[in-house]
């Protein structure tokens, strides 16, 4: 009976390595995992996802802590581990899956960094483009809408300090980048926030699917701050008395309403329009 493995050594010997190296991996997983969720509650953010950590990486505004990434995800990023300011761990796919979930697609990266801290309304300056949302909570889509805000020229995306997503892994995928390319200010009173807008001269125009007029042919103002609601309730009483428009998105098919990160594209792109007459 051969007491030895293929490749030489005695058996017990041989299984014996396989075992340490089996504890030395599960370790390490256990080390990361137990430390990731250490530091995800004391107010880390992971990022993931090809576009998003490019992005991320390039905002100076980010505080960023570790990097981790495999070696294809590298090439990929086209960056050059050496000539990065953060800490970097080349990884197995498997480690990223641990750190974010096996349901994400990290797409091979990952970014450990602390939250971008929100603005205040009065960083808006000039700019001719905003859009508010009225507790819309879906991270989904408030990252869809980012994307679409950035494409279209908008300043800001407003939202209220409470029933609003907080800045998340998922958030961040869904905005494809666009977290890092517009500003995102927080605001405690909607109400008093649309009419401080309007005073600044903005048409602060709600979407309403009993709005008198089509959104094409009330925008009149050279500034324009549009205000969308959750899917399902809509605007808020308070909300849609203290736009100075409400308008209605009309849809020829036979399907009548958006999701609401649609709407958000769909009504920017008319405002754009008529800002750029």
């Amino acid at each position: 009976m051969n007491n030895n493995s293929s490749d030489g050594k005695p058996r017990d010997a041989h299984d014996k390595h396989h075992a340490r190296k089996r504890r030395q991996r599960r370790d390490a997983s256990k080390s990361m995992r137990s430390r990731f969720e250490r530091e995800v509650e004391s107010n880390r953010l992971l990022i993931y996802g090809l576009h998003t950590v490019r992005a991320a990486l390039q905002n100076p505004e980010r505080k960023h802590i570790g990097f981790y990434a495999t070696q294809n995800a590298l090439a990929r990023l086209e960056l050059n581990a050496e000539d990065l300011k953060v800490p970097f761990e080349l990884s197995e796919s498997r480690d990223l899956d641990r750190m974010v979930g096996s349901d994400a697609v990290h797409q091979g990266v990952v970014l450990e960094t602390e939250p971008l801290q929100p603005k205040p309304l009065e960083s808006l300056g000039d700019a001719d483009l905003v859009l508010v949302l009225d507790q819309v909570t879906d991270p989904h889509n408030v990252g869809a809408i980012l994307r679409s805000a950035v494409a279209l020229g908008a300043a800001a995306v407003i939202t209220t300090s409470r029933h609003s997503p907080t800045e998340s892994g998922v958030l961040a995928k869904s905005a494809s980048g666009a977290l890092e390319m517009i500003d995102l200010i927080e605001v405690r009173n909607l109400a008093e926030t649309l009419e401080t807008l309007a005073t600044a001269g903005y048409q602060t125009t709600g979407l309403d699917s009993e709005g008198e007029k089509r959104l094409e042919e009330c925008l009149v103002s050279e500034k324009i701050a549009l205000v969308l609601g959750a899917e399902g309730k809509g605007l808020r009483q308070k909300t849609r008395q203290t736009c100075t428009t409400l308008a209605r998105l009309d849809m020829p098919g036979a399907i009548k309403s958006l999701n609401v990160s649609n709407a958000a594209a769909l009504s920017l792109y008319v405002a754009r329009q008529v800002l750029d007459r």
